[in-house]
Order: structure tokens, then sequence, then C-alpha cells
């Protein structure tokens, strides 16, 4: 029979209200803002009032530590579930402040009315109405005398008789001796065992991660840090999104506004840039992987709880070192000109709107690229051409899609051991062949799916190379991106809608375009032999009526911008296969061109 991985006990709420207090529980300050309501607040102190079950907290006991004198230090207990029960508690009736999701600090005040036995959120109505205990935070105090509250309430209320009123309060006071129930995990259990458990615990709600169990992590660790560290990526995560949201960090945290983080984040106030606007989880992947050369979350977590990997004991002193590196890799990321360069350098390789970024992972590695290569004082010329070429790579060989920490892991491990350009130079030759130029990325364009990574990295081609809007003169394909162009079709839809076609066929990543919305609605659903053969009237008689372009010369150069094939205005219906099949070769061929001179 296999031994259990942990404990289960009943205790008091007093009890791990003060357990909390004396640091043996970690609860860390943001490790999630305080979703919950007020009134969810209420609800959880009447069930407890009323004697309802209100479910398991589950914590886990950190790893024993050796310590720098050879002695071991019992680790504190975690709560990986159960933190918003926890933080309601606190705040109903320790009276404590919680960060709400604006990461404001507010009191939730919950209040009571002892005839009723009923509870509300206190409001300025109940507060001026005497029947109302408007806080029980000032009424669970262990110094408050309850007969002198009892008194003080019948005189306010002298129609209440004071027996009934001291039975219930009494009652409220006494709901602190209510047992509720911990699950205690194992100190002994390895990292992915505890990260897969908290995972799959916090399911029924938000969707968690590995991610989010090592921010748990990071912010229960006040020795080393690690509360202000967790601070420090949340608002920076917060602020890449809302810089308007910088005054009340300033305001609402002093703390943290005296701190080093918040000189490294100020820059943010004034940024608007939402090409890459990282999550904790893309910021927490960045730092780890380029300043530990690890690509799995759980070996973070395993580092910052001590674990040696080398003697598999866990060690105060690896804790120690894994914070202070683990800082130094936020602090890269966080870097104005670091962060600047690497958009700037996206933005070179045609990613000019977020609309063009699909993977984030992919964007999380090139990024991690971008700050091995400064590590190692790599040209900035070089840095510039290796980091988009490794994106757009990664993109091409939809490296990250599937099991995308596996692959960070893999990759940060083949470059630590054959460095950043051998392995570079072995994934060229492996995977971007002539094979999947001639065949393999024209089949992964035949899809309908306009959000595909092929179809935008296309578009990200087309503005890297300045081409020209299909049919424009003067509109660039940059232009049509940036004022969010629509996408048209060359053989027009509602010609094919028709003619029979599905969706699936007409609608296919070979058949669109950037086009301006006036030329699209001049050519309606026109035949192409129809309207490319006006194209080419339009260049001898000079009368335009296609957009503007009147010379043979410039509508055979923005046809080859525009990959369309040869022979186009002699399609009909029956050739609309064909004419898929040859442009995805020659957007295909447009893409690697495009890559080669990254």
């Amino acid at each position: 029979m296999a031994a259990a991985k942990y404990s289960v006990n009943q205790h008091p709420i007093q009890t791990l209200l003060s357990w909390i207090n004396a640091g043996e529980i970690a609860i860390p300050e943001i490790q999630r803002p305080f979703v919950w309501n007020a009134a969810q607040v209420r609800d959880l102190i009447d069930s407890l009032f009323q004697g309802y079950p209100v479910g398991y907290l589950i914590a886990w006991r950190n790893p024993d530590v050796k310590l720098k004198d050879g002695s071991m230090s019992a680790g504190k207990r975690i709560l990986i579930d159960g933190q918003q029960r926890v933080t309601a508690l606190m705040a109903a009736i320790l009276g404590q402040y919680v960060v709400n999701k604006e990461y404001q600090r507010v009191r939730i005040k919950v209040a009571f009315q002892p005839i009723e036995q009923r509870f509300e959120v206190s409001n300025p109505a109940i507060q001026k109405d005497k029947i109302w205990l408007p806080d029980i935070a000032e009424v669970m105090g262990e110094k408050v005398s309850l007969m002198g509250l009892v008194q003080q309430y019948h005189s306010q209320n002298p129609e209440t008789e004071m027996e009934e009123i001291f039975l219930s309060i009494e009652r409220l006071r006494g709901l602190v001796n209510n047992q509720i129930g911990l699950i205690e995990l194992n100190s002994d259990l390895d990292i992915e065992t505890v990260t897969e458990i908290f995972i799959r615990i916090n399911r029924q709600g938000s969707e968690l991660s590995q991610a989010d169990f090592a921010m748990s992590k990071i912010a229960a660790n006040e020795e080393y840090g690690g509360n202000m560290l967790r601070k420090g990526i949340d608002y920076f995560c917060h602020l890449a999104v809302t810089p308007e949201f910088y005054p009340s960090v300033a305001e609402n945290d002093r703390d943290f506004a005296s701190s080093e983080y918040f000189p490294k984040i100020a820059w943010l106030k004034n940024e608007n840039d939402d090409l890459y606007d990282p999550s904790y989880t893309d910021l927490l992947r960045v730092a780890f992987t380029s300043r530990f050369k690890r690509g799995r979350l759980s070996d973070l977590v395993a580092l910052l709880s001590g674990r040696n990997f080398e003697t598999r004991e866990f060690e105060v002193a690896v804790a120690e070192q894994s914070f202070a590196t683990l800082k130094e890799g936020v602090f890269d990321f966080m870097n104005e000109t670091n962060f600047k360069r690497f958009v700037m350098i996206l933005r070179s390789a045609g990613f000019i709107d977020s609309r063009l970024i699909g993977s984030q992972n992919a964007v999380n590695f090139a990024y991690i690229v971008y700050l091995l290569l400064r590590q190692e004082g790599t040209p900035a010329v070089g840095i510039e051409s290796f980091t988009r070429k490794w994106y757009v790579m990664s993109i091409l060989t939809e490296r990250y899609s599937g099991n995308p920490e596996g692959s960070f892991d893999y990759d940060i491990r083949r470059i630590r051991e054959l460095g950043f350009a051998g392995y570079f130079q072995s994934i060229g030759e492996a995977e971007l062949s002539d094979t999947l130029w001639n065949v393999g990325l024209p089949q992964k364009l035949n899809t309908s799916v306009a959000s595909s990574p092929f179809y935008r990295l296309y578009l990200a081609a087309q503005v890297k190379l300045g081409d020209y809007g299909f049919l424009s003169s003067a509109i660039k394909t940059s232009d049509l991106v940036l004022q969010r162009g629509d996408i048209h079709h060359i053989f027009p839809k509602n010609y094919l809608k028709k003619s029979g076609l599905l969706r699936g066929q007409y609608n296919q990543i070979a058949n669109y375009c950037l086009m301006q919305s006036e030329i699209n609605i001049t050519v309606g659903d026109q035949s192409p032999t129809v309207y490319f053969s006006k194209l080419f009237e339009q260049c001898d008689t000079g009368e335009a009526q296609y957009g503007g372009i009147t010379n043979m010369a410039q509508l055979l150069e923005n046809f080859r911008m525009n990959c369309i094939p040869s022979g186009v205005e002699e399609m009909s219906l029956e050739d609309y296969p064909e004419f898929l099949a040859q442009r995805r070769k020659l957007m295909a061929q447009k893409m690697r061109w495009y890559y080669e001179g990254l």
C-alpha cells in the first residue's frame, strides 16, 4: 500500500488565524489579487455562523532545508488552495486591508444585526443605524469586553432584551472556535507532484498553471525579498497594459514605491505600445530561462525551495542564490533599453501590429534569445538579425505550439551545449530545408483560417519588404495593417458563392489579400477573367477603373508583390484550385526570401 501523501486535520479558525499572524502559514500579500466581492465575504461569515461547511484548505509544508551552519530548518506551510477564504476571514474578522482586482488596498466591513442574527455588507446607511454592529472586526477583538458591548448596544436600543443580545453576540464571537479542515501535503513530496496537485485543485476556479504556483512560492518568501519581487512582476505586467495605473501604485503601495523595483518600472507610465504586453507567466518564463538556462517552471520552484540538483538535498544557500538570480533575470526583462530594443527588433521584422503576433511563447523565447546574446556580448547587428530570424523560424516550425515548456527546456539546454550560433545553424539545416519551403509551407497555407500564423507571417513579410496593397499605387501593406485594413478575396467571394463553392473553399488564405475597400467595392463579384482583363486595358488606355495603376510594368510589379500567378487574367472558376496551388507556392517563396534577408 502506498504511503499517504497528506494528512487531514480539523483546526479552530482562531488557531488558523494565529498561525498566520505568527508567520507559520505563508499567505502571499498579492499571490493573486483578492477577487471576491464584499457579498461573498459576507456569505462566508454567515455560513460559518450557521455552522455550514466551507470546504478544506490545502497547504504544503516546504521541504526542510539545510542552513549554512549545517543544521536543518523546518519549512513553513504555503497555502496552495483557500487563499480567497483565508483572506476573507482576515479582512472581516481581523479587520485587515486586502488588495483588490484594481490593486487598491481596501477594507471590507461586514455588519451584524444581533436581533435577527443577520449579516450585511456595511454601508453608510447601516453605519448610521444603531440596530446594526457596522463592523464585526470591532466585535471580535480579544480585548473587547462582551458585557460592555452588550450594555452599550442595549443603551442605544432600549427596546431589546439584554440576554438575547448577549447570546447573539456571544455566538458571533464564538465563530472563531468553529472548525475548518486543513489538508497538509507532506514536505517530502517532489515539486512536480505538488505543482500538479496545485493546478488540479485550482482548476475548478480560474485556470492556473505552474507559473501561478511559482508566483505563490516567490511571494511567500519575505526573507529573500520574494514578496516585493512578486509585486514588481505583477505591477510591471499591469502597467504594460494600463499605464494610467502608475499613480495608483505610488499612492496605494508606499512600501513598493520606496523599493528598488519602482524606479525600474516607472518608464511604463508613458508607454502605450501594445505590441508585446507580457503576462506574469511570460515575464517569469523569460527571466527564469534566460538566467537559469532551464525551461521548466517546476525547476524554478525546486530551486527557490533550495533544491541542489546534484546532491538532491535542500539547502538554504541554493534558495538564497536562486532568489538573487531570478531577481537579476526580472530586472533584465524590465530594463527599458532591453524591452524597447527587443520590441523594435520585432517591428523591424515586419510585425508592426499586435494582430500579427500569434504565439506569445514564440515572442517570449525570442526575448530570451535577445537577452542571451546580450549576455554573451554579441554585436548589436548580430543580436538583431539572430533575434528576428529565431522568432520567424519558431513560427515556421510551430516550435512552441504543442508543449511550449518542453520545447523551452530542450532549446535552452541545446543552446547551452552547442552555443547559440551552432544550435541555430543545426536547426536551419534540419528544419528549414528546401522541402519545407517547396512542400511543407505551401501545405500549411492550405487553410481558410485568416488568423493562421503563416498568413500573419506572410503579411509581416510584405510589410518588411515594403510591398503595396493589391492594386494600390500609393498605399502600402504596412498602411493597411496599421489602419486595420480588410482582408479581401482575389477571386471575389460572392462570385465563388454564386458558383456553388462552400465557405471553406472560397475562404482560403491563398485567395486573401489586403486591398483598399474602395477598390474591392469596384471589383464587386466579377470573374477574374473580367476584372483582370480590364486592369490590362487601363494600362493601355491610361483610364484607371480599379486603383491608380495605369502602367503595365507597375501592375506586374504589384502582382509580384502580392504573389499573383501569371496568366490569372485567363483563369475561370475551373482554374480556381490551380490558382490557389500556384499562389501558395509563390507566397512560400516570398516568405523564404524574406526570412533569408532578415
